[in-house]
C-alpha cells in the first residue's frame, strides 16, 4: 500500500477529468471500495454539471463537505422545494464547508472551472433512493432541467 499526497496536482488531475466527463463532473475516492465504512473522497464539478436537489434519510449518512479548489454555491431547500439558504462556499472565502444532516434536502453547483471539494460520509455506498430525490425538482437529462439550473445558478449572480 502506498500513501496518496493530496495536492493541487491531485485537484487539477481530478478537475481535468470532471471537464471531459458528459456530466462535468468527477471524483477520486480515497476508499478502498464501495462497501468501505467510511467514504472519503475529492469530487470536482465544472460549471454547467446539474445536481438535482436531494437528501439523504438514512440518519448515518450526514455529509461534510471541505472546499479545496474554487468555489461552489450551496442551496438549502425545504421538502416543498422552497429555498431556505444559500450560500457561497470556497477554498480561499470564510465559507469553505458545511455539515450536512441526513433529512436535508441540497444541491450545488459549480461557480468556478475546476471546483473541488473534499467530502467524508459514512459507507456502503447506495445510489440517491426515489424518495431521496427533490420531487419538485427535474432529474438529470429531464425537460426543464437546463431552466431549472439557471434558476439555481441565478441565486449567484453577481449584480
Amino acid at each position: 500500500m502506498s500513501i496518496t499526497i493530496i495536492d493541487t496536482d491531485l485537484f487539477a488531475q481530478t478537475a481535468k477529468a470532471a471537464q471531459d466527463s458528459p456530466r462535468l463532473r468527477k471524483n477520486h475516492n480515497f476508499h478502498s471500495d464501495n462497501n468501505a465504512a467510511c467514504h472519503r473522497l475529492l469530487n470536482a464539478l465544472q460549471p454547467g454539471t446539474y445536481v438535482q436537489p436531494h437528501c439523504h434519510l438514512d440518519p448515518n449518512k450526514e455529509e461534510t463537505i471541505v472546499v479545496v479548489a474554487g468555489s461552489f454555491g450551496m442551496v438549502i431547500f425545504d421538502e416543498h422545494g422552497k429555498v431556505t439558504q444559500h450560500f457561497v462556499m470556497s477554498a480561499t472565502g470564510a465559507q469553505r464547508g458545511v455539515n450536512i444532516p441526513s433529512g436535508v434536502f441540497h444541491c450545488m453547483v459549480a461557480l468556478e472551472k475546476d471546483s473541488v471539494f473534499f467530502e467524508a460520509k459514512a459507507g456502503p455506498y447506495v445510489a440517491v433512493q426515489e424518495a431521496e430525490k427533490a420531487a419538485w425538482a427535474p432529474a438529470e437529462g429531464e425537460p426543464g432541467m437546463a431552466a431549472y439550473l439557471a434558476s439555481i445558478e441565478a441565486l449567484f449572480a453577481k449584480n
